[in-house]
């Protein structure tokens, strides 16, 4: 084999089934491995920000490693954007980027760029490949250090991908499952059940049904609240699951929510902050009277840590009926659209099991408090607020549950960013409703300027008008069927029919 060889075969032997790529010259050997080797599926994406943002979706769905394959420093620093929002999430991403050849990098060629110092910015493990016979010892390694929930970026030299690496046997490198401490549980334990006024935060990149139900016996147990980050990266949701509260984005709701608590129990999640500085408000969200103790970090199990303190508490196996929401489905509105009609709509049409990726930004912010009770549903967020998640991590979730329907909640302004996402829908017959949130305008600007106490004028206006964007003819440009409605009425016929067709569409929903 040679070494492009081995790194494809010990990425599927790592369990590695689908690669992200926009690959290039230096690339290629690993483009024409993944023939040879065989056993990963290879999606192509015309902008690397698609590709990374869809490795982010597919690890969010599976909790499995994806594989990215990028061309060069250029390549990494188009990804960059989406690799951010992946960092939040703690996705299990490999991020495989071409380097010129070991002995052509001297003579400084346009493409060259220090790749190493972009990946760290990203990558929470990195390593540049320096010998053909420890490539595929390299990729296992990598692999074995995404699965911890962070990035690992591995940056291979043209050279070395085309000479020959042996039998490509690795050394499995299993990483140390890290302990609970015991007086922590008990500290939080006692804390809880303390007669205080209390919330449990959840963080990690995963919660699932059966982390959700874990903590629904530690609620009934002590009465505490539930709560979760902001911008959870997968939360599942709707009837039958308890009601998990966010905290709000804007800091002022978010003093005001969690100001009425006494202590809180962290499992996973980091103590809330500001998303940006605001003079007059703190940074920190908490106050230094309120207790608040660590159980977990992001990198230990969720579950595992829940069951703990669940035990430490004698919560009941068998929960309250009650404390779970009934299953029930806002009322289809009529009228124009607008963030209640067009929120109201989706809670009401999507199907049981969907998969919902939130990057409607302004439009989407009463989404999440009314589907507390629609049938149950996956729900990805946008984790590190870097703008053009949503239609990669769209493409990412329909590759991993090919079974589900995706429903990409899309503001227009951030839908621009990686709109290449749709062409790789339609190439890959991916079962994605894309719904365009089009009030032509970055509104969440608008709204900045008026907290900024200012009125905007004829320049700043104009940087936030996104006026004449015609979402119908790039839909169909990029090979998925798409329509406008400027009704809910209308929005309701369109969606229904969308969620009951195969493939990609787009509904374009003038506001």
């Amino acid at each position: 084999m040679n070494g492009a060889e081995c790194i494809i075969k010990a990425a599927k032997d790592s369990g590695v089934e689908v690669c992200f790529a926009n690959p290039g010259t230096t690339e290629l050997p690993l483009a024409v491995a993944l023939d040879t080797v065989g056993g990963i599926r290879p999606v192509l994406g015309l902008f690397e920000g698609v590709c990374t943002g869809a490795a982010d979706g597919y690890a969010r769905m599976l909790q499995k490693p994806a594989m990215v394959l990028l061309h060069l420093g250029p390549g990494l620093a188009n990804g960059i954007a989406n690799l951010h929002n992946a960092r939040r999430a703690h996705s299990r991403i490999i991020t495989v980027v071409g380097e010129h050849s070991t002995w052509h990098r001297e003579f400084d060629p346009p493409l060259a760029m220090d790749i190493e110092s972009l990946a760290k910015t990203v990558s929470g493990w990195y390593r540049t490949c320096y010998s053909s016979d420890l490539l595929g010892q390299d990729m296992a390694d990598a692999v074995e250090a995404s699965k911890t929930g962070q990035i690992a970026t591995l940056i291979v030299p043209f050279d070395l991908q085309t000479k020959k690496c042996g039998d490509g046997t690795v050394i499995p490198r299993k990483q140390e499952k890290q302990s609970i401490s015991k007086d922590a549980v008990k500290s939080a334990a006692s804390l809880l059940r303390g007669g205080k006024k209390a919330a449990l935060v959840l963080g990690n990149n995963f919660i699932g049904r059966k982390e959700l139900m874990a903590a629904a016996r530690i609620k009934q147990a002590c009465g505490c609240d539930l709560i979760a980050e902001n911008f959870p990266a997968h939360i599942e949701r709707g009837a039958g699951l308890p009601d998990i509260s966010r905290v709000p984005y804007l800091p002022e709701m978010a003093i005001d929510m969690l100001s009425k608590y006494e202590a809180f129990v962290f499992i996973g999640a980091k103590e809330p902050v500001s998303f940006f500085g605001y003079e007059g408000i703190p940074a920190n969200l908490l106050k230094e009277e309120q207790r608040k103790i660590h159980l977990s970090k992001h990198d230990q199990d969720l579950m595992e840590v829940l069951n703990v303190l669940a035990d430490a508490l004698d919560a009941p196996k068998i929960l309250d009926p009650g404390i779970f929401p009934p299953l029930k489905r806002p009322v289809i509105p009529s009228g124009a659209l607008n963030s209640g009609t067009i929120c109201s709509v989706i809670a009401a049409l999507q199907p049981e099991g969907a998969i919902v990726v939130d990057e409607a930004i302004t439009t989407g912010l009463i989404y999440y408090s009314i589907t507390s009770g629609v049938p149950p549903f996956s729900l990805l967020t946008l984790t590190g607020g870097s703008l053009g998640q949503g239609a990669p991590c769209a493409v990412g979730a329909a590759i991993a549950c090919p079974d589900r329907r995706v429903i990409n909640f899309q503001a227009d302004g951030a839908g621009m960013y990686t709109l290449q996402a749709l062409w790789t829908e339609a190439k890959e017959g991916l079962n994605v409703t894309t719904l365009i949130c089009s009030n032509r305008s970055y509104d969440i600007l608008k709204f900045e300027y008026g907290r900024l106490g200012v009125s905007p004028g004829k320049c700043a206006s104009h940087l936030t008008d996104l006026a004449g964007i015609d979402w119908v003819n790039l839909g169909k440009g990029m090979g998925v069927p798409s329509v406008q409605v400027t009704t809910a009425e209308d929005l309701a016929r369109e969606l229904g029919r969308a969620l009951n067709e195969q493939g990609p569409n787009l509904i374009q929903m003038v506001m």
